[in-house]
């Protein structure tokens, strides 16, 4: 038998390699380096996750396991982690995840964009695919994904790696998986919220009245409504105003694309502060309005910031969050307003946030700003709390 230096060193490093001493705390190793357990962040209770070790699951032929890098905290998590409205518990959650391929079944050649893939490549995941014809149709006009599963809504089962807020989380096939190693953690952590503000920026281009010189206002500065900023600007639109009562989320507004801003808080009563967006336009009124506050009294007041044949786009309503009250004549019959509802994005619209990512750092926005705050797994508890406190902008699950 002929063994080279090569060899011998090989043979050297794995004898080592069995002979190191597993230290507390460590999981066991199963071959490849990949552990024979997953740490899991479940939701036990209310506004309680444990952290729970289940054993590593086999990979079938149409999966995919990745090793979970980064997660964003969404308000749908916030919800679940205080009110349960889904009936969900126990279960994992987290669905603007990120990750690198570990281990995959001999069917996976390529993603749902037909991009080749391969242990080590980093992805996302978008939907899982239900017998329904209008949600697996790669069509822009077709079903958004609310109709499909997402990992980290999932229901708990005996696999239990079903939501990103984990070590480790197990693809299956049938879910839309797509390569997006050439971006960086943080973008890829952001392009689910962002994929919602790509979706309700095509949803308010079908009235056909946003265009490159609209007036638009962008009511609420959270994470939804500076990414729409955002998107707006890298469309080429420059005369945004943003409405909001937090002088930071104002500033930043600015950073990210806004031209002027005005806080409601510097006004009393509805007439007023809509004389403030008009001022802040020049003495017009909008051409074209998005609502991403989630609050009702937000979407009454919004009508009022339209001019005559304006158009609005609402998507701050990603749960029940109560009724609004209008003068359906004076609100959108006398002025003729265009009204599009916007929930969630369809398949298209998630690939082509890629795109937007790119673009948006071409042109110098802050989109990584966007993350203030980042918890190991172990202090998630934390990060929910901090969440619900409203003390930062996008809160983050990050694997170190």
């Amino acid at each position: 038998m002929d063994i080279n230096s090569r060899n011998i060193e090989e043979i050297v490093r794995q004898v080592l390699e069995g002979m190191k001493t597993p230290t507390g705390g460590s999981a066991p190793k199963a071959s490849g380096n990949i552990p024979s357990t997953a740490k899991v962040a479940m939701l036990t209770s209310l506004e309680k996750f444990e952290i729970k070790e289940y054993p590593m699951p086999a990979v079938g032929d149409d999966d995919i396991l990745v090793k979970v890098e980064g997660c964003g905290v969404c308000g749908t998590d916030a919800h679940e982690f205080k009110r349960d409205p889904f009936g969900l518990i126990p279960v994992a959650l987290g669905h603007e995840g990120t990750g690198e391929i570990v281990k995959m079944g001999k069917n996976v050649k390529k993603d749902s964009a037909g991009k080749p893939l391969a242990v080590g490549d980093k992805v996302v995941t978008c939907m899982i695919f239900k017998d329904n014809p209008d949600i697996t149709m790669y069509d822009l006009n077709k079903q958004n994904v609310g109709g499909a599963d997402v990992y980290g809504l999932l229901p708990d089962d005996d696999v239990h790696l079903n939501g990103w807020f984990s070590d480790y989380i197990l693809v299956r096939g049938g879910s839309t998986v797509f390569n997006v190693s050439d971006l960086d953690l943080d973008s890829r952590i952001l392009i689910e919220p962002c994929a919602v503000l790509i979706h309700a920026v095509e949803r308010a281009k079908t009235t056909g009245i946003l265009r490159f010189n609209s007036r638009v206002v962008v009511q609420g500065c959270g994470p939804i409504g500076l990414i729409c900023i955002a998107v707006l600007r890298t469309m080429g639109i420059e005369n945004i105003v943003a409405v909001d009562g937090e002088a930071k989320r104002l500033a930043f507004a600015r950073e990210m694309g806004a031209t002027a801003t005005v806080n409601f808080k510097d006004f009393k009563g509805i007439e007023a502060l809509a004389g403030g967006v008009q001022a802040a336009f020049g003495g017009y009124l909008a051409d074209f309005a998005f609502q991403c506050t989630g609050s009702p009294v937000a979407h009454s007041n919004i009508y009022k910031f339209i001019r005559n044949g304006g158009g609005l786009c609402e998507l701050g309503f990603f749960i029940n969050g109560g009724d609004a009250t209008i003068n359906p004549h004076f609100d959108i019959c006398s002025k003729e307003i265009t009204t599009v509802g916007s929930w969630v994005y369809t398949l298209r619209d998630y690939a082509t946030t890629f795109d937007f990512l790119k673009r948006a750092k071409g042109i110098g926005l802050p989109i990584e700003k966007l993350i203030t705050h980042k918890y190991p797994l172990e202090q998630i508890n934390e990060a929910l709390a901090t969440n619900l406190k409203m003390e930062g902008l996008k809160i983050a699950i990050v694997n170190r």
